[in-house]
């Protein structure tokens, strides 16, 4: 999958949400408030935040907050520790995994099949959080 094809699903799936780019980085938000993302896509390392390698030319880390129970089924109570810059792979978030936030490096077509159920319900989840 390509950044543009992912960026072109969300817009598509907010339909009334926002998206904002900055720093060639891409923030999605289930509401105009703008306030946190649901799901963003990063396409460089920061200063906080080089574990993924994305400096490589085409690279970028698609991530997104899921609840505490989806997290735990992914990953179990003690997460495994997975190579932040493995291509292809869903894993806990190098440096937001205790907030319960999941990433994957460059998503094959197969694997975004895979994590489309997953945004959906991270996007329920923000605008449930918003609601209550």
């Amino acid at each position: 999958m390509t950044e543009d094809a992912i960026t072109d699903y969300l817009i598509d799936m907010l339909a009334g949400g926002h998206f904002q780019i900055a720093d060639d980085n891409t923030f999605f938000f289930h509401d105009g408030d703008n306030k946190f993302p649901f799901a963003t896509i990063v396409t460089k390392d920061s200063e906080f935040d080089g574990s993924s390698k994305l400096d490589r030319p085409g690279v970028f880390r698609l991530n997104f907050g899921v609840g505490k129970e989806r997290f735990r089924a992914l990953f179990g109570e003690t997460p495994a520790a997975i190579g932040p810059a493995a291509p292809d792979t869903l894993m806990p978030h190098p440096v937001y995994a205790r907030m319960h936030w999941v990433s994957v490096v460059s998503p094959s077509a197969k694997t975004f099949e895979k994590v489309k159920p997953l945004l959906a319900e991270a996007l329920a989840l923000a605008r449930a959080r918003k609601a209550g």
